[in-house]
């Protein structure tokens, strides 16, 4: 089980004002941030070295046993044990220095405020006070011994310390503080939208949308409020609940949505990558496709013979190879196919008829000149 409190500090002297802090610490009391100058390295007077003053919040002595560990490992959180209740952690360091920067005691999340401050030994008027991240200046410099951010970002994240020039009688260089090192931790991860029962619902089901994002653990009873949007128009904006739902799907519910989890103070705000939906209506039956036969050409004219033809040249009769003819045996409708069978069979009879015709012609032609010659000869 871990304690509560952790209590780090370097100086080469304890004071006993020191000594009575860490004795409180380990009582389990909760304490603001201090820095303290057992030590002076000036020739001047110390009878009083400085010190923050501790003090116990909120003691109770339950009679039950409760830890707050997790599956990813124990948080650093107020907790009881054995009828104690002890406070959260925080980080004391005890400096040695001209100057210091002193920062949060606790850990920093997103939305919070950021205040660091550059302190002289027994606070002695400074000048020229500049404060840095990651080795770039903040600002000009300038009387001022404060720092804030009012809402910090992830982005905020680094190493700051800050640079001063002591007013006479103390020293005439620019003094440098030590790094301290400032995480802002990620208050909750950026939401995801999901889809139940699926991203393509049929139509006149029921469709749930959940904004699903999780709180740090030791930020837990932050209040978050969910919104839900669909192509740039808002559908329910800022409740408690992470989930929309829709009752009766229809097509006017495709469109591509999102959702935005958001602190009550609006300090931290985040969007959900767009989801697509499309709801799918009732299937249809295939209509099936009928053709309509081409319209029969009218039969060809009648020919009137002024003298004896001669050899009937053969009919033309349609073929494959014949670009400008489509084949009727290839149509999909049979009824036609047979129609078609039926006509190329009367085509060939009437060729037979002609050919027969012709030759009775010839035959009396031939009968009508002999005649003709034994009556001139006669």
């Amino acid at each position: 089980m871990k304690l509560g409190c952790v209590l780090t500090f370097w100086a080469p002297y304890l004071s006993p004002a020191t000594l009575w802090a860490a004795q409180m610490l380990l009582a389990g009391c909760h304490a603001a941030p201090a820095a303290s100058f057992p030590g002076s390295p000036w020739d001047v007077p110390s009878e009083a070295p400085g010190f923050e003053s501790l003090q116990c919040e909120g003691v109770t002595a339950p009679e039950s046993v409760s830890t707050q560990d997790t599956n990813d490992g124990p948080v650093e959180a107020g907790f009881e044990i054995k009828g104690y209740t002890f406070s959260e952690p925080f980080h004391l360091i005890v400096s040695y220095d001209w100057l210091i920067l002193q920062g949060p005691a606790k850990p920093v999340f997103e939305g919070d405020p950021l205040v660091l401050h550059c302190r002289a030994w027994q606070d002695w008027p400074l000048t020229q006070v500049t404060f840095y991240r990651d080795g770039l200046a903040l600002g000009p410099p300038g009387p001022n011994r404060e720092f804030s951010i009012a809402v910090v970002q992830e982005a905020d994240s680094g190493a700051y310390h800050c640079s001063a020039i002591f007013k006479s009688p103390g020293p005439d260089s620019t003094e440098i503080t030590a790094a301290v090192t400032i995480t802002v931790q990620e208050l909750f991860p950026t939401p995801v939208l999901r889809v139940t029962p699926s991203a393509e619902p049929q139509e006149r089901s029921s469709v749930t949308l959940s904004c699903q994002t999780k709180l740090s653990l030791q930020r837990s009873a932050t209040r978050l409020l969910f919104s839900f949007y669909k192509d740039g128009r808002t559908v329910r904006s800022r409740d408690l609940s992470s989930e929309f739902q829709i009752p009766t799907a229809s097509e006017e519910h495709s469109g591509s949505y999102w959702c935005e989890a958001a602190t009550d103070n609006n300090q931290v705000l985040k969007q959900s990558p767009q989801l697509e939906i499309r709801v799918q209506g009732p299937s249809k039956p295939a209509v099936p496709r009928t053709l309509t036969p081409a319209p029969q050409k009218p039969a060809a004219p009648e020919m009137t013979l002024t003298e004896p033809p001669g050899p009937s040249p053969p009919l033309h009769t349609p073929s494959s190879e014949d670009p400008c003819f489509s084949s009727p045996l290839r149509g999909p409708d049979p009824h036609l196919h047979h129609q078609m069978g039926i006509l190329l069979k009367h085509m060939q009879d009437v060729r037979a008829l002609l050919g027969y015709i012709v030759m009775e012609l010839r035959d009396l032609s031939s009968h009508l000149k002999t005649e003709t010659t034994k009556a001139a000869s006669k």
